[in-house]
């Protein structure tokens, strides 16, 4: 099949809608359940991306959970804490496969810019993870196959209008890529850069240990800032990130956003926040937007005579600034990538605050001396990549 017809682009006004592949060749998916939109399609393919290299980089099943071509989460398939499996509402489904645990930590890392969001596996889906997708809100899946009981599975979520996209693993694109703005043809070569540890070999700051598993974290790191929005900037801890700050157009807006979601991802795992007493009838993804309200600045929305009673059993005590901060200051060994040089220490403060101690970042800015002065000031290892990662 060389092309196929889609209901709409962006959005409803923009007809007539299409992918095709301007060479004739056929296309390298195959549509297995559903109807998957034009948005869907390009995180389908960004995701695909992402997964694919996320594997090749650590020999491990990957995921990614996108929403309006930006992840909002991306993990490797370690297996979960007991912590881990409870905030991310998986711990009644038992062990789970290593894909499984993949999508469990990529969906959990920032689960209410995952709601509604498009799915990539870098291996075939099993059951497990397809029993883990199918209760969840998400708008389609992309994988290079499906087990039979998957396929299955998945075929019964939306009423049996889940969109499920097969993808031909073995597909290379050509080496020049074309799109078009405002009628006119842009062209340049795909950015095939391969990101592994000798990108990190060239480590500026008094702090030169970066372990091993650093490694790992700052090439997922690097490897999510590939196919994220830019500007960006993205926190991993133990093999998923852990915040994601996309499309800013100032690098410290970047790094606070995604600092401030791998607080939040962490605050979560607060004995305050994991004993809340939840009714037992409300659901996951209101139980999600309880908790960011319950641990954000705006707590009284779910804490005020009249609300609490609405999701809890009883009242909560109130989590203080002070509670929080405290918490916050157990985080450690976090790393960091940023797709391109930071320009003043700042960054560098703020990432500290959530727990920050290896950066991977292009380096190049005027102002380097102050920001390596700054990671030295708080014996943060920094390695400077000499590549910029912008994604449009």
């Amino acid at each position: 099949m060389n092309e196929l017809g889609l209901k709409y682009g962006c959005n409803p006004n923009q007809k007539p809608s299409r992918i095709y592949m301007e060479d004739g060749s056929d296309l390298p998916i195959e549509v297995l359940n559903g109807k998957p939109g034009y948005i869907n399609f390009l995180d389908a393919f960004n995701g695909w991306q992402l997964v694919s290299e996320l594997k090749k980089a650590t020999g491990l099943p990957a995921a990614t959970s996108f929403k309006h071509v930006s992840p909002a989460g991306a993990a490797v398939g370690l297996p979960l804490t007991e912590v881990e499996a409870k905030i991310y509402w998986v711990e009644d489904l038992g062990e789970l496969t290593p894909l499984a645990s993949a999508y469990a930590r990529a969906r959990g890392a920032d689960r209410m810019s995952s709601f509604g969001d498009f799915i990539s596996l870098s291996d075939e889906c099993d059951a497990c993870t397809a029993r883990l997708i199918k209760r969840e809100v998400s708008d389609g899946v992309i994988a290079p196959g499906y087990s039979e009981e998957a396929l299955a599975i998945l075929k019964e979520k939306k009423n049996g209008n889940y969109n499920v996209i097969k993808i031909d693993p073995s597909y290379r694109p050509a080496e020049v890529e074309r799109k078009q703005v405002y009628g006119i043809t842009f062209e340049q070569g795909r950015n095939e850069l391969k990101i592994d540890e000798e990108l990190m070999s060239n480590i500026v700051t008094e702090n030169k240990d970066i372990p091993e598993s650093a490694k790992i974290d700052l090439a997922i790191a690097l490897i999510t800032l590939k196919y994220t929005q830019s500007n960006s900037v993205c926190y991993v801890k133990g093999g998923q990130a852990i915040g994601i700050g996309a499309g800013q157009q100032s690098r410290i807006h970047c790094t606070r956003l995604a600092g401030s979601k791998a607080d939040n991802w962490f605050l979560r795992q607060s004995p305050k926040v994991l004993s809340l007493p939840f009714k037992s009838d409300i659901r996951r993804a209101d139980r999600d937007n309880t908790i960011d309200l319950y641990i954000g600045e705006d707590y009284m929305d779910v804490l005020a005579d009249g609300e609490w009673e609405k999701y809890f059993t009883e009242k909560p005590e109130i989590f203080t600034r002070e509670e929080k901060r405290a918490w916050l200051d157990k985080l450690t060994d976090v790393s960091l990538g940023s797709d391109a040089f930071f320009p003043f220490g700042d960054n560098v403060e703020r990432a500290h605050r959530s727990g920050v101690r290896y950066i991977a970042q292009p380096g190049g800015s005027v102002r380097d001396d102050n920001v390596i002065e700054t990671c030295n000031k708080h014996n943060i290892a920094m390695c400077f990549t000499g590549i910029r990662l912008f994604h449009h």
